[in-house]
């Protein structure tokens, strides 16, 4: 499956909203598992919140999985707080630990990510789906900080929306909603989620974006949250067109005709 679709930015945020995308913008099925990367934060939570909708409506085979790395004085806490709120929604959660190795050589942050995702791997069969909960906003930082990285087409296409992962897929769904917009339904529906300290560590280059960089440039420029998700949209389809480009001139090569 490819990694090309892409999400048209929305509104609001809704269940409703949210079947539309999975089922119809990424072409995933109702039959497929799948297994939401839960942190218990806002934007895991409202994601969790909806998916359990719509197991009720779409008959939605849905789990979720907790990785709990460790890092944190309240990691178990978090764990548990995680495994009661999907009991109470029914939706089965596995609860992982991971060692987190040496992070000197690129952070602790990168470290932790990785043993997270090759954790998160384990739990992805054939035809699985992991969800995970990146919204605009999200797709907005990582677009500067590629840009600040001086990155290339494919570092500015960012985070695709589906793209293969482990035996399956890794899909985003909420990649078209703000952080704004899904604060709002969490606020709505009375959720409870989990407020992490090192979200707010200006230390790391993510949250110094989050906090400081985009709130600045939305002082002069509202929209450029949205105008750098689209900027990631033209790199992406940049990116496609190179591929297909490279992938032309090497089966020239292979046949050794002219390029």
């Amino acid at each position: 499956m490819g990694s090309s679709r892409s999400i048209d930015i929305d509104t609001d945020f809704s269940p409703a909203a949210l079947a539309r995308i999975l089922l119809e913008r990424l072409k995933l099925s109702p039959a497929t598992r799948f297994q939401l990367a839960y942190s218990g934060g806002l934007d895991s939570h409202v994601l969790l919140h909806a998916l359990a909708q719509l197991q009720r409506t779409h008959g939605l085979n849905l789990g979720a999985v907790h990785v709990d790395h460790g890092l944190q004085a309240a990691s178990r806490d978090w764990a548990q707080h995680c495994a009661r709120i999907c009991a109470a929604l029914g939706i089965p959660c596995i609860i992982e630990r991971v060692q987190v190795p040496d992070a000197r050589a690129d952070g602790l942050e990168a470290a932790a990510r990785r043993a997270r995702y090759a954790c998160l791997a384990r739990h992805v069969g054939a035809g699985d789906a992991l969800l995970t909960a990146h919204h605009l906003d999200d797709q907005a930082e990582t677009v500067l900080l590629q840009l600040l990285r001086g990155a290339g087409v494919h570092g500015l296409a960012a985070m695709p929306a589906i793209a293969p992962f482990s035996a399956g897929v890794l899909a985003r769904p909420l990649l078209g909603f703000t952080r704004t917009a899904l604060a709002h339904y969490a606020r709505a529906e009375k959720l409870q989620w989990i407020e992490d300290s090192s979200n707010r560590d200006l230390r790391r280059a993510r949250n110094l974006v989050r906090h400081q960089v985009l709130p600045l440039l939305q002082q002069r420029w509202p929209a450029a949250v949205r105008q750098l998700a689209q900027t990631a949209r033209h790199a992406a389809e940049a990116a496609a067109l190179l591929d297909d480009l490279a992938g032309a001139d090497l089966g020239a090569c292979a046949t050794g005709a002219a390029l």
